[in-house]
């Protein structure tokens, strides 16, 4: 124990412990705002979409015309008479052909294969099902492979269309936000995309909805690699 003086000089004990504690307390306070300082210089930092305002969106769809596979998971859900069935999917595709898997809890459900000359699928699905998912996701995902068409700019949008597909692209980002398209038998398929997303270094939209007469498919995307030719 010693004797001090206050400022003004009034006497007052002070013990060699407090002095110790008064010295420890110090580096701790420093080390409080060091790591408050190191989380938030690690905090996320959001990933803009680039932008491409004064962009010929022919060059972009020429540029994306390189693709030559793709291949991704995503959950799907089908809805039918406003019935609905959930499972887990993993697609191959290329411009001329499908292999899908979808899964549910785990246990493999239904297949589809299609190329240019057999469609086939595991357990046998309708016609409008089948077209929903071989037209429907391989139209979806290849958005770009519209050819011989006309283009018009629209307020905020591009529009491009032919005798038999009707394409809209957003003028900012150059992804698309619906797409038509006529069948054979004169049905159409509309599909609506949203939520784009940079996947292994591919902006895409993470959202698909796909609709055919009675069916829906909400397809939301969990991977995708986009292999070149």
């Amino acid at each position: 124990m010693t004797l001090s003086s206050d400022r003004a000089g009034r006497p007052r004990l002070e013990s060699a412990w407090g002095r110790k504690q008064g010295i420890r307390c110090r580096p701790w306070l420093v080390l409080a705002f060091f790591l408050l300082a190191v989380l938030l210089s690690c905090s996320t930092k959001r990933i803009e979409i680039p932008t491409y305002e004064g962009v010929d969106p022919r060059y972009e769809l020429a540029r994306r015309d390189t693709v030559g596979s793709i291949r991704s998971t995503f959950s799907i859900q089908f809805e039918k008479d406003g019935g609905t069935v959930k499972g887990d999917a993993a697609l191959s595709l290329t411009p001329d052909s499908l292999e899908l898997r979808v899964y549910s809890l785990g246990f493999l459900v239904a297949e589809v294969i299609a190329n240019d000359t057999v469609t086939k699928s595991d357990p046998p699905l309708d016609r409008s099902r089948i077209e929903l998912l071989t037209e429907g996701l391989r139209n979806s995902f290849f958005w770009w492979s519209i050819k011989d068409f006309e283009i018009r700019e629209e307020g905020k949008v591009y529009r491009l269309w032919n005798s038999w597909r009707r394409l809209i692209i957003n003028k900012r980002t150059l992804l698309p936000e619906r797409q038509t398209i006529e069948l054979e038998d004169g049905r159409e398929l509309d599909i609506s995309y949203g939520e784009p997303e940079n996947m292994g270094g591919t902006w895409f939209p993470s959202r698909m909805r796909i609709v055919l007469s009675r069916y829906t498919a909400n397809v939301t995307i969990k991977t995708l690699t986009v292999i070149p030719q």
